[in-house]
């Protein structure tokens, strides 16, 4: 008889509510986006203090969603969509805004949107196949940081080019580790290992 593997190491229960606190929050994170690149660019592209404001409740509450979600046991499947989502959402469009201003290289905004697609696809394929949606992995998380310090050393501090290398080739190395270990999770996954 074959051992059964649990992928993330012990099981939660995840709910089919939709309506939750962390959901909100999550959701939230989106509608920030909007505001942020609007307020920027009509005040000549200079950071206001409504702006930094959105910003850190952006980074935030990607931190307060999941905490939230765990407090009040509410982990839910629309919660592990959402989430992820929500960060690629509020990255796409940022680092879009960026690369439009000739800040960030296009190149390196073609390589996250094409990994993240390529992870979204391995999700969606998850859910069709297994039923549900496998969580994000702690790379990944890893990764959605270091991307966004990324942005923000070029937004709030345009002058520090060689932090920007820095940053930008850890961004590279952090998404590459990432995308493989969603590949090989993925894989376990789908060879019948269990997963939240």
């Amino acid at each position: 008889m074959k051992e059964v593997i649990h992928v993330d190491g012990k099981k939660v229960l995840v709910r089919n509510d939709i309506f939750t606190w962390s959901n909100l929050i999550s959701f939230t994170r989106v509608l920030v986006t909007v505001p942020i690149i609007y307020i920027h660019y009509q005040n000549n592209k200079e950071v206001s203090q409504l702006v930094t404001f959105l910003i850190v409740y952006g980074a935030i509450s990607d931190y307060l969603d999941g905490l939230v979600a765990r407090l009040r046991n509410e982990i839910s499947e629309l919660g592990k969509m959402l989430d992820p989502i929500a960060d690629k959402i509020m990255a796409f469009m940022l680092f879009f805004y960026t690369v439009w201003l000739g800040w960030i290289p296009l190149w390196f905004f073609l390589i996250g949107v094409v990994r993240d697609l390529l992870i979204m696809l391995g999700s969606w394929y998850i859910k069709k196949e297994r039923g549900k949606v496998a969580m994000s992995t702690m790379s990944g998380k890893i990764s959605v940081n270091v991307l966004g310090l990324y942005w923000m050393s070029v937004f709030f501090f345009p002058e520090e080019e060689s932090a920007h290398m820095i940053l930008m080739i850890c961004s590279l190395i952090i998404m590459a580790i990432s995308f493989v270990d969603y590949f090989y999770r993925y894989k376990k996954i789908l060879d019948g290992a269990e997963f939240n």
